[in-house]
């Protein structure tokens, strides 16, 4: 027995694939039994195995679990919710040795995938092609585990409340705050922790629907806030809060409609931090702007670069000791009341605690920050050989030139006029630029600088594609 997977299917921080096209059952019986196999050589045994609101999912986890139990790990399915809900059962349970969502995150509703925590860690990368080398080659235990249903949801939303332990009540009890779920997994959590918040709460698309009727569960797009944007205005709500698919990104718009992206949330996090923990380093990705790392030194903390991608940043915060850290794609990580993992619905919470604390609604938060001008995060495709050939051609360019690199994730370029990137995306074949200035006419600049560096490595800044 063994297993041959799709090839496009095994990616740098998970498992995904197409429903029917490239990934199916037969592929999660052979991750259950793979993964199982692995963490019992390892010396664990137990896994806990949770689901997200789309269609497949149900299938998908039936067939999961047979391989896990096939290869002798006992199981507590702990059901639909969303993927932080699944970290929580993981983090918070001595017993529980690794975990297993299935998720398709923001993808379009015919996508699904597996994202795993192993003893504690994220499991990526290297161990990811492990377990499709180990699957071709059936090197699988055998043995006979049992599967408890157990339902978190309630001391799940326990924990997330305690995000407002010694905040004051009178601070909070006057927020009137908007959310959307998205269809997404996050819905029935939402519900009950609303439900449970001080504060007025108005709530959209909590139902849980995996083919998402009203708009794609991806807060980091604009388009996708409208409905949330109009709730906030028609309410006179202070702020909303988006969820994606599986509910570890955030999105937010302040109480005039302005999107706080993903860096502007992490300067609101840092500086509320950072009144307690002083000198602490607080982690971001190459694409965050310029004015957070400014900001974080300006709070007393230590800000760190570093690569792309939700495994990578849990990995390097693990290794420096961080107790916060964040993403442009709206992961925020927390570590210092928190298990160090992406949680979108505490951030949300943790978002309320930060306004009530500093003594600001999240509007002047939002506004007190300085205008950048900068570009969305532009994707365009290249061939997957030339991907990361290309970024090392422009590297090399550079190194001859007085230019200002970093060159932690891909190529960042300081000038006067602001900075630029190019990296290539790990689970796609597309690279990623960004560019930000103080004024569009050193935008321009930057951007011309970008295509100059493109045009020499024989490629061009086509139509942006989407995630």
């Amino acid at each position: 027995m063994s297993h041959v997977f799709d090839p496009t299917v095994l990616r740098e921080y998970d498992i995904r694939g197409i429903i029917g096209e490239t990934l199916g059952p037969d592929d999660a019986r052979a991750i259950g039994r793979t993964f199982g196999s692995m963490l019992r050589e390892a010396g664990g045994k137990r896994v806990a195995v949770g689901y997200d609101g789309r269609v497949s999912s149900p299938i998908l986890c039936h067939a999961l679990i047979e391989g896990l139990t096939g290869a002798g790990c006992d199981v507590v399915d702990v059901g639909m919710g969303p993927t932080p809900m699944l970290y929580y059962a993981e983090a918070s349970d001595d017993e529980v040795d690794g975990g297993i969502q299935i998720t398709g995150s923001h993808n379009p509703a015919n996508y699904n995938g597996f994202k795993m925590v192993f003893q504690g860690r994220p499991f990526f990368g290297a161990d990811i092609q492990e377990l499709g080398r180990r699957a071709a080659a059936g090197e699988w235990g055998d043995g006979t585990g049992k599967v408890e249903q157990r339902d978190i949801m309630e001391a799940y939303i326990d924990r997330l409340l305690t995000a407002l332990d010694g905040v004051d009540p009178a601070a909070v009890a006057g927020m009137r705050i908007g959310w959307d779920a998205g269809n997404g997994a996050a819905g029935p959590a939402l519900e009950k922790l609303v439900a449970r918040l001080p504060g007025e709460h108005h709530t959209l698309y909590t139902e849980v629907d995996g083919n998402f009727p009203n708009h794609h569960p991806d807060p980091t797009v604009e388009s996708n806030l409208a409905d949330l944007k109009s709730l906030v205005s028609v309410e006179s709500l202070d702020f909303g809060v988006a969820f994606d698919g599986d509910g570890d990104r955030i999105g937010a718009i302040d109480g005039e409609g302005r999107v706080i992206w993903g860096d502007q949330l992490l300067m609101i996090y840092a500086e509320d931090l950072l009144k307690t923990r002083p000198g602490a380093t607080v982690i971001a990705d190459v694409k965050a702007s310029r004015a957070l790392f400014d900001r974080v030194r300006q709070c007393g903390g230590e800000p760190l670069m570093w690569k792309t991608g939700h495994s990578l940043i849990k990995s390097k915060m693990k290794e420096t000791g961080s107790p916060l850290a964040g993403e442009m794609s709206g992961h925020v990580f927390f570590a210092d009341d928190y298990y160090g993992y992406d949680d979108a619905l505490y951030a949300g919470v943790r978002l309320i605690a930060a306004a009530a604390r500093l003594g600001r609604s999240v509007t002047e938060l939002r506004g007190a920050m300085p205008k950048m001008i900068n570009t969305p995060e532009m994707r365009f495709q290249v061939d997957e050989s030339r991907k990361f050939a290309a970024i090392e051609e422009v590297k090399a360019r550079l190194s001859g030139t007085d230019a200002d690199v970093n060159g932690t994730d891909g190529v960042r370029v300081n000038t006067a006029d602001g900075w630029w990137l190019l990296r290539a995306s790990n689970t796609q074949d597309v690279l990623v630029a960004r560019a930000e200035s103080d004024s569009e006419e050193g935008l321009g600049r930057l951007m011309g600088q970008i295509d100059r560096q493109l045009a020499l490595s024989g490629l061009e800044r086509g139509e942006s594609v989407g995630h």
